[in-house]
């Protein structure tokens, strides 16, 4: 069980990601998180120094988060089949359908909100952001090079490069989602990377 500081230190990032992904961080004010977290002032400061550091906070907490459900579902896709080709597609299949499966869709990424309002933070809150999504490649990357070292590319492509294609369909998909007020754009944004690596792979028939 989360310890009553734990637990209010969480209730301060959740509610600061909600509103910074409805208005960016540079229109959020503390004021803003302490009401809607129902705390006192002194109650922020105590978990955060300034806004700086709650971004930090909050960089930490998502990636952590992304990382854990991305590994998760990678792991039940290695589950569901032995073949690596099919572990992928699986896994594509997964997170269209957890994307799929939330309420009016997908709120919006801190990591992109964060990278275009970039002037507003320090160099370790940014590097925590490039890490992030290094980190993500690493993810994708590892299983699509099972995928290239078992089924010849038909168009010879980076792993590297096809690992930042999934990031690039989801956050990609996320702001036309939003931007349209169509939330299933970013379902078949991912649906159709998914097609085109069985195009790449030669999983057609």
């Amino acid at each position: 069980m989360a310890s009553r500081g734990a637990s209010t230190r969480n209730k301060i990032l959740e509610v600061a990601e909600q509103i910074i992904l409805k208005k960016g961080f540079s229109a959020t004010s503390i004021e803003e998180i302490i009401g809607q977290a129902h705390i006192t002032k002194s109650g922020f400061f105590y978990h955060f120094a300034g806004k700086n550091e709650l971004a930090q906070g909050l960089v930490d907490r998502f990636l952590v988060e992304d990382a854990r459900i991305f590994n998760e579902m990678m792991e039940r896709a290695r589950s569901l089949s032995e073949d690596p080709l099919q572990q992928m597609l699986i896994f594509m299949k997964l997170m269209a359908e957890m994307m799929a499966d939330i309420p009016n869709g997908h709120p919006g990424c801190l990591v992109a909100s964060f990278t275009y309002e970039s002037m507003q933070f320090d160099q370790q809150v940014l590097d925590g952001v490039r890490q992030g999504m290094l980190d993500w490649r690493t993810i994708f990357g590892e299983q699509l090079q099972r995928v290239a070292d078992a089924y010849p590319m038909k168009i010879e492509t980076s792993v590297d490069d096809l690992a930042d294609g999934i990031t690039t369909a989801m956050e990609g998909g996320i702001v036309v989602s939003l931007t349209i007020g169509d939330p299933e754009i970013l379902v078949r944004q991912l649906l159709i990377y998914r097609n085109h690596l069985r195009l790449l792979f030669g999983d057609v028939s």
